[in-house]
């Protein structure tokens, strides 16, 4: 099967998606606004179907089990726990696609193996970008990176996508894919856990929550700015990269009326910064008295 280039897409090679939600629509979108359209698109919800096919501009809307007949190449874009029963679907089907890319992040292509046997070349493209809502993906997933694996021509589809979209390409070792997708829910989605914690703190001391979120603007935004620009060595600042036990000792005693989970997290996170700030030169007798203060807090149950 010959792949298109980026400039002239082979119309004949046609893309299908299995998916009707946010990755499916927006990468549906966005392909055809770069001249490669979608052949079809295939859901178990009719009306979300129709929906998806609507926003991406799908020719047509089919079964899961249909849509090898239309699409040598699946993109299957649906929740984690539903890729294998999508893959055995896909796998049943009258006619099989020649290479299938499943979007999740937090497994490799191992999930597709029912397509795999049948002969399909399986891989993973994974955007590494939050998607909201499929209007905002359909901006965000343009230029930025996407990870991806599999069999070697699932991998050729796959670099020549992200090249389609404007995206930047990076190869993820498959036994440790869910190691990559960890590193990208820590950098993402507790991020947000983060600072919706530093708000419940914010309350109790008597700043309403929008008020506190304002507040926290500037910082977020300036230790965001400095992190990119630098490195976290050099963007680390506070109590801990100055070895003030002192202050540390304070948040914990102030700690223990907090929920469970926030004195657990700022433990966790504690630790784990003196570890960056030992990296970032702070002493090892300053270290050391750090640890004991993390190490006497106690887990109140």
């Amino acid at each position: 099967m010959e792949i298109p280039d980026n400039n002239s897409p082979d119309r004949s090679s046609a893309v299908g998606i299995a998916g009707t939600g946010r990755i499916a629509r927006s990468l549906g979108a966005l392909l055809a606004e770069r001249g490669l359209p979608i052949a079809a698109i295939a859901g178990r919800d009719e009306a979300r179907t129709c929906a998806a096919a609507a926003f991406t501009g799908a020719r047509r809307t089919v079964s899961i089990e249909d849509l090898g007949r239309h699409a040598t190449v699946v993109l299957i874009a649906v929740s984690d726990d539903a890729i294998e029963t999508v893959a055995h679907e896909l796998a049943a089907g009258a006619r099989i696609p020649e290479v299938a890319l499943h979007t999740c992040g937090s497994a490799g292509p191992e999930l597709l193996q029912a397509l795999s046997e049948k002969g399909c070349a399986t891989g993973v493209l994974h955007p590494l970008q939050t998607v909201p809502a499929p209007e905002a993906g359909v901006q965000s997933l343009s230029q930025c990176y996407y990870a991806y694996c599999g069999e070697d021509l699932a991998e050729e589809w796959a670099t020549r996508l992200i090249e389609l979209l404007s995206g930047k390409a990076i190869r993820v070792n498959p036994a440790q894919w869910a190691l990559y997708h960890a590193a990208a829910v820590m950098a993402c989605n507790y991020n947000v856990t983060l600072v919706s914690t530093a708000l419940d703190l914010l309350e109790v001391a008597g700043v309403a929550r929008q008020e506190g979120l304002q507040a926290l603007a500037p910082i977020l935004w300036n230790t965001t700015e400095i992190l990119l620009s630098s490195t976290p060595e050099d963007a680390l600042t506070g109590p801990i990269r100055r070895g003030d036990a002192g202050s540390v000792r304070r948040h914990l005693d102030a700690l223990a009326s907090a929920p469970p989970e926030a004195r657990a997290l700022y433990r966790a996170a504690a630790r784990s910064t003196l570890t960056l700030a030992r990296r970032a030169g702070l002493s090892s007798g300053a270290a050391a008295k750090l640890a004991g203060v993390l190490g006497e807090e106690q887990e109140l149950r």
